[in-house]
């Protein structure tokens, strides 16, 4: 059984068919790789300019996630009420643990 397109007219049961085919793929992944080089072009040159890419960071209180923690509050509590991730909260979470066990490391 071979795959027949009667809108394209492509029929792969034919060696003809299926070099045409081959070259429609080949095209096509020829036009993604120049689509992914003028993207990454597109950030090179954004960089250069010295544009910010990516997501928006998100300025939380770091302290008052400790507080609402030292209070019992779970972690998805304290994102509920402070309108943040999760995510962001176990990051901040662990960046304070982080740099508290640093300190603690250089005072000894």
């Amino acid at each position: 059984m071979a795959f027949v397109s009667l809108r394209d007219n492509l029929d792969l049961s034919t060696p003809s068919g299926r070099l045409m085919f081959q070259i429609i793929g080949a095209m096509a992944e020829f036009e993604r790789v120049l689509i992914q080089e003028r993207v990454r072009a597109g950030l090179r040159h954004a960089r250069a300019q010295g544009k910010r890419l990516g997501r928006p960071g998100v300025d939380v209180e770091v302290k008052s996630i400790r507080d609402l923690r030292a209070q019992g509050a779970s972690l998805r509590t304290i994102s509920r009420q402070l309108g943040v991730g999760l995510g962001t909260v176990h990051r901040a979470l662990a960046a304070r643990s982080k740099s508290v066990s640093e300190a603690s490391v250089v005072a000894d």
